[in-house]
């Protein structure tokens, strides 16, 4: 019986390392499409200026530019409960008004350095919910940056199948 049970398994992981690139190869950006957007076209333009400043471009593209507010958009709407959802949206409008009262307009259209002082305004309030947006959207942002395609191939130096096999390499003595 044991053995019937290994070969069954070692058939299964076969299987599974046959099947594993051909999966892997169907992510694109129309597998990720959000369907019903949880945030409105305001709220994704606060949401992209707070990822932007979080982590801005410098040498290397920012988080903006590497689409990471899509990246939030997509795990609040898949891995979140509506009640957290709610937060998010209401955050991200609190940090809109807020930019309003302090400067007179919107924060997708605030300087860096005020968008910046806001966020730091944000962090320091003693409203536990504005607080655990805030570190819901830092969290996500840190993880969608790092887990990008850029940032994988280019810094971590990520490969799909490392331990690339060369053949026919002469040996010397």
């Amino acid at each position: 019986m044991e053995r019937r049970a290994a070969l069954k398994s070692m058939a299964m992981s076969a299987a599974g390392l046959l099947v594993l690139p051909a999966w892997a190869n169907g992510w694109n950006k129309t597998s990720v499409v959000i369907d019903q957007p949880v945030l409105s076209g305001r709220q994704q333009a606060v949401l992209a200026e707070v990822v932007d400043t979080l982590i801005p471009a410098s040498d290397t593209p920012g988080a903006k530019e590497l689409r990471v507010q899509d990246f939030i958009q997509k795990m609040i709407e898949d891995c979140y409960e509506a009640d957290v959802q709610k937060k998010v949206a209401l955050g991200l409008d609190s940090l809109d008004t807020m930019a309003r009262q302090t400067y007179g307009k919107d924060y997708a259209a605030c300087e860096p350095a005020q968008r910046r002082e806001l966020l730091l305004k944000v962090q320091a309030l003693e409203d536990k919910e504005q607080k655990e947006y805030y570190n819901l959207l830092k969290q996500l942002t840190i993880q969608g940056y790092t887990t990008s395609e850029y940032v994988m191939v280019n810094h971590y130096k990520y490969t799909m199948m490392p331990g690339h096999y060369y053949g026919c390499v002469p040996v010397s003595q």
